[in-house]
């Protein structure tokens, strides 16, 4: 198969063998919404024709990749499909949102526009939100807060109230949110996402400062406390590769020290990185290093 069925301009049907580039590549351009479904699934067939009217009514800020599960089950079984219909977002080679169940119109609407996503048409309006300060994290929690009160069955806010408690730097009233959701939500890509974000801040709860890490690794190259610490510490800063370094250093040198834990902390690491070309070059270094 050479590549994507084209179904319109903007919509496609992804497939195995073209995903990498249909999908992956063609999301560093532009952002993808895939849409897993299935012909004998009855919220799909409400769902689908939301989702093209949009992808056709944006033109072009976004494309719709469609992927039937019962035909693509190998690509289900890599985005962790549990129901249908799962929306998820890919940018910039990355996950980087999603939602499951057939969301209203408006609802979608206020999801793509979250991720800056605006349709062609809609210049002013775009211009508008840019001149708009970013609303900080204090204040998500209380629109939140205040959407859930008002709406208390619209699950996947109490997901957007996790995330942005994290963003706050409120790790445990993060976890309580997350514990909560339902089960179709507990397994949204953002959901996931979250989980990893949250175990890396809990290893930093009484933690050292950065600079006290750095000269314990540089006293004791072994200490593999202060080196793991470290890792954390500079990925949670923003020096992602620096971070990931740390943990490839224990890897090689002491791979089974606390159960394997240098592993883990690349994988939640690689669950919380948008630089979808970093994360492939450390997957490489430490597949090299494991087999």
């Amino acid at each position: 198969m050479t590549g994507a069925q084209t179904r319109s301009e903007h919509v496609f049907d992804a497939t195995t063998e073209a995903f990498e580039k249909d999908v992956i590549e063609a999301s560093l351009q532009t952002p993808i919404l895939v849409d897993l479904w299935a012909e004998w699934c009855g919220p799909c067939k409400s769902l689908g024709p939301i989702l093209e009217k949009l992808a056709g009514e944006y033109k072009g800020a976004f494309r719709l990749a469609k992927i039937d599960v019962d035909a693509e089950q190998q690509l289900a079984a890599m985005f962790g499909v549990r129901s249908i219909p799962t929306v998820v977002l890919i940018s910039g080679g990355q996950v980087v949102d999603g939602f499951a169940g057939a969301l209203p119109e408006g609802q979608i609407r206020e999801f793509l526009t979250r991720h800056g996503i605006q349709p062609a048409e809609g210049g002013e309006p775009a211009a508008d939100a840019e001149a708009k300060p970013a609303e900080t994290p204090e204040e998500a929690i209380n629109r939140l807060q205040q959407a859930i009160a008002a709406d208390p069955d619209r699950a996947e806010l109490k997901l957007d109230l996790a995330l942005a408690l994290m963003r706050a730097g409120r790790v445990e009233p993060a976890q309580a949110e997350l514990d909560a959701l339902p089960a179709n939500l507990a397994t949204d890509a953002r959901a996931v996402r979250l989980r990893s974000q949250l175990e890396l801040a809990r290893a930093l709860a009484g933690a050292p400062s950065l600079e006290e890490l750095r000269s314990r690794v540089q006293a004791d190259d072994a200490d593999w406390e202060a080196r793991d610490l470290l890792g954390v510490r500079l990925l949670i800063e923003g020096e992602a590769a620096a971070g990931l370094d740390q943990f490839i250093d224990i890897l090689k040198r002491q791979r089974d020290w606390q159960d394997g834990r240098a592993k883990k902390r690349l994988l939640a690491a690689f669950a919380t990185i948008d630089d979808a070309q970093l994360v492939s070059t450390y997957r490489r270094k430490m597949a090299s290093l494991l087999f």
